[in-house]
């Protein structure tokens, strides 16, 4: 798909409000609502656009613990790794899951828990209970500063 400076506004625009209406976002980029709406079930339908959602606060729900759970499987082998992948989508715990390199490594974790205990029974119940898991270091959290979850459309 070849993405304009109006497909790159919209985008911009959906990424910081994604509860913008058509109207809103027509007026904002200088286009007229039908040509915006075409423009945007393009970008969705093309799969540029994956969805949207709601930011939430996790301290705000009791998710008081953020680990970064560094995992080194036994085999590297495409039926190794989808499976971890498969029983790591099952967690709803895990809110990130990165294939990675240049660490001893082979995929880096996300988890929001509640605390230590939870955190304990997340590692020893569930993840290490998965075949071919050979070694994990966590680190945990201590502050969140900066960064985005929105994409620099707009540079590109």
């Amino acid at each position: 798909m070849n993405i304009d400076r109006y497909d790159r506004k919209i985008l911009a625009l959906l990424q910081a409000n994604g509860r913008l209406t058509n109207q809103e976002l027509a007026e904002s980029i200088g286009l007229s609502a039908s040509p915006c709406l075409r423009r945007l079930r393009q970008l969705e339908e093309s799969g540029v656009i994956t969805g949207y959602h709601a930011s939430l606060d996790p301290r705000m729900l009791g998710f008081n613990l953020t680990a970064l759970i560094h995992i080194s499987m036994d085999q590297h082998t495409e039926e190794r790794f989808s499976e971890f992948e498969r029983q790591i989508g099952e967690i709803p715990q895990i809110v990130e899951c990165l294939l990675i390199t240049g660490q001893a490594a082979d995929y880096q974790l996300k988890a929001v828990v509640r605390d230590m205990d939870a955190y304990r029974e997340l590692l020893l119940d569930r993840i290490t209970r998965i075949p071919g898991v050979s070694g994990v270091h966590t680190s945990f959290v201590l502050k969140q500063s900066g960064g985005s979850l929105q994409l620099p459309v707009e540079a590109t």
